[in-house]
């Protein structure tokens, strides 16, 4: 039986909607729906969905996932970290909850503890982009420059159009003293639409009238 084609995403979340009426326990369906109403940047009802889904299956850790991004949209780094945390318990060799974890423990400062959990999701995904330049910024705020180089590289080579990476590259060069070097990635991350940190931005601003 060929899948149901939709000619856009309302009429894709009235057929699922359709569906659970004649099924309202089937996991699957409330999780679909969940990742519906998060292309429509429905946060509510998709998080309403995604614990829907848990209630009907409480190992899926995809929907665990979710919820947790949805706990970092609105700022809640504790709720985005107990999502993951459940996740990587429910699938443990699954890479993105590892990322996750060690993002969240990064941006609360704890880099020890986000380069062992970083190093653990790439272990699990060696090409996984994200986790590649989180730990390339832990390395960084280490001390590690090199080593951040060598993942950010690796991350831009696996996705080109990675602003993050870029900056953490432009970062590692403005610390070698190439600013050249630095202003050219850092104009590469924001071609990307990444924003990148305006005190940095000034401060490679500076260095091109100082060098003229």
């Amino acid at each position: 039986m060929s899948e149901k084609q939709f000619d856009n995403i309302d009429d894709y979340i009235a057929d699922l909607k359709q569906e659970l009426a004649k099924n309202p326990q089937c996991a699957n369906h409330h999780y679909n729906l969940g990742v519906a109403y998060l292309s429509k940047r429905d946060f509510m009802e998709a998080e309403r969905s995604f614990l829907a889904a848990l209630e009907h299956s409480p190992k899926m850790a995809e929907a665990n996932v979710q919820l947790g991004g949805i706990a970092l949209q609105r700022g809640d780094l504790d709720s985005c970290l107990s999502y993951n945390i459940q996740a990587s318990q429910q699938l443990p060799f699954f890479a993105v909850p590892w990322g996750n974890i060690g993002f969240v423990y990064l941006q609360k400062g704890e880099i020890d503890k986000a380069v062992t959990t970083l190093q653990r999701a790439i272990k699990y995904d060696p090409n996984f982009v994200q986790a590649l330049t989180t730990l390339g910024s832990a390395y960084y705020m280490q001390g590690q420059v090199d080593d951040c180089m060598e993942l950010c590289e690796k991350a831009v080579n696996l996705q080109p159009t990675f602003g993050p990476a870029y900056n953490n590259l432009a970062l590692c060069y403005a610390e070698k003293g190439d600013y050249a070097k630095a202003q050219e990635l850092v104009d590469k991350a924001l071609e990307t639409g990444y924003e990148a940190p305006e005190e940095f931005l000034k401060e490679l601003a500076e260095h091109r009238q100082s060098a003229c």
